[in-house]
């Protein structure tokens, strides 16, 4: 005897049933581990932040102590780190300052175990430590990429391979990288930066699938342009001044970069979700979407965009920081926004003014 058929309106039914109740389960899934992640708190926990005593790396600081934080900032600067810890002690935060190069595998290492001797452990680590060198392809060398790739590759490395088994012996943890726009495509007259933004993204995204059984949830962080007064630390090659003077013009305006604060502000969102990635401003949004759905078109237009850039000298290999290469359009009124953030975010030395 023929078994009875279901009729097709029969079968449509029984799997949009099943496709809502599936669906159903993801979102319900997924909203209870969003409000799971979002019930970490920062009060009282550990956080090391390198790059930690001016810039961003301050801005982050100072965020996290109002949330009442522990610190360990480092740096390779001595004197600006103590400037950043008298600051952030005066804010009621429990802080140390640890020198330490993250190219050096040791120095990464050595930080780590004193965060982890000082507070008895260690929660959040943050890479922020980078360079920024700006200048036309035939300028760079491959000191220049080195230097980048030693900065921005194999510090985090470093610093994560000294902060994973702690955390792993703690059962949870949180890691931010904070790569760059320029991790996600590649922008004019900046090579070495984004080459080694690029390393430090797949880096990343390689360690959150790998550690979230361990429950440590890393986090890639890709700004835009942001308002931190990096840009007189930069250092530029080629036609210094005019270059410095494009630079600092576009890290200024408000259409083409957001303020340190509110990037400090999604970051530590962000971790405080467990994201697996944050690209912060719609301009860098539009931007890795742009590239990520029309390669080719976007290749022209950066393209054209470098044709427009100021060319290099003939044999000219030298570089200088942003600081010395100011001119009549950099620093002015354009870019008084930055210069004042280089002011507020310990960017000048003693002595040293704009």
């Amino acid at each position: 005897m023929e078994k009875p058929r279901h009729p097709p309106e029969s079968r449509l039914t029984t799997g949009l049933t099943i496709g809502l109740v599936a669906a159903g389960a993801v979102a319900a899934g997924y909203s209870l581990l969003s409000r799971r992640r979002a019930e970490y708190e920062f009060n009282g926990k550990v956080v090391l932040i390198t790059g930690g005593s001016r810039g961003l790396g301050l801005v982050l600081a100072r965020e996290l102590a109002g949330l009442g934080a522990r610190l360990a900032i480092s740096a390779r600067d001595g004197q600006e780190l103590d400037r950043a810890g008298r600051e952030l002690r005066s804010l009621g935060a429990e802080v140390i300052e640890i020198v330490c190069d993250v190219r050096n595998r040791d120095d990464a290492a050595k930080a780590v175990t004193r965060c982890v001797d000082y507070f008895g452990g260690l929660d959040v680590l943050i890479n922020n430590a980078g360079v920024i060198q700006v200048g036309p392809l035939e300028t760079q060398t491959e000191q220049d990429f080195r230097n980048a790739i030693d900065t921005h590759f194999w510090g985090p490395f470093h610093m994560m391979q000294a902060a994973i088994p702690v955390m792993k012996t703690a059962g949870e943890g949180r890691i931010a990288n904070i790569a760059s726009i320029g991790g996600k495509m590649a922008v004019p007259h900046m090579a070495a930066y984004c080459a080694s933004k690029f390393a430090l993204v797949g880096l990343s995204s390689a360690m959150q699938s790998e550690l979230a059984s361990d429950g440590i949830a890393v986090t890639t962080v890709c700004p835009g342009l942001m308002r931190t007064g990096s840009h007189i630390n930069a250092e530029f090659k080629g036609q210094k001044k005019k270059e410095y003077a494009l630079f600092s013009i576009m890290d200024a305006l408000p259409i083409s970069s957001v303020s340190a604060e509110s990037a400090a502000k999604q970051i530590i969102q962000a971790i405080r979700r467990g994201d697996a990635e944050l690209i912060i401003s719609p301009q860098a949004k539009l931007a890795a979407a742009a590239n990520a759905n029309f390669p080719e078109l976007t290749a022209t237009l950066l393209a054209a965009a470098s044709r427009l850039l100021p060319s290099a000298k003939p044999g000219d290999l030298s570089s200088a920081a942003g600081l010395e290469s100011g001119s009549a359009i950099s620093p002015s009124f354009l870019t008084a926004n930055i210069d004042a953030a280089s002011k507020r975010n310990n960017g000048l030395k003693p002595g040293e003014a704009i």
